[in-house]
């Protein structure tokens, strides 16, 4: 990869890890415990509730591990190891880091 493709991935990279953090800010209130007060609410908006509480707990995971994945591909960039498969060491290729910029593996390690 040239510096330039490098440097524009890592500027998408801090752009997404800016808006996972705006969208985890906004979030933590759906994650907080569920009232389980029986004469505000009926058992079915209650359920409702905790399935919802269990949606936005498991969102808020999914989001934690994409900012991992973004802070390795930070960190690789900075190395000097981006762009490289975990499995093999072959180079990965450009169109599969511009649709995921946090791809770990070529597109033969993957498959297999």
């Amino acid at each position: 990869m040239t510096p330039d493709e490098i440097t524009l991935i890592r500027e998408r990279l801090l752009q997404l890890q800016t808006a996972l953090r705006a969208v985890d800010e906004t979030s933590r209130s759906a994650g907080e415990t569920v009232a389980l007060d029986q004469s505000r609410v009926g058992r079915l908006s209650r359920m409702d509730a905790m399935q919802a509480q269990q949606m936005a707990q498991e969102t808020a995971r999914r989001r934690q591990h994409q900012q991992l994945m973004i802070e390795g591909a930070l960190r690789r960039i900075e190395t000097g190891e981006y762009g490289y498969c975990f499995i093999c060491g072959e180079e990965i290729d450009a169109r599969r880091l511009a649709a995921d910029p946090t791809n770990t593996r070529c597109i033969a390690c993957a498959e297999a």
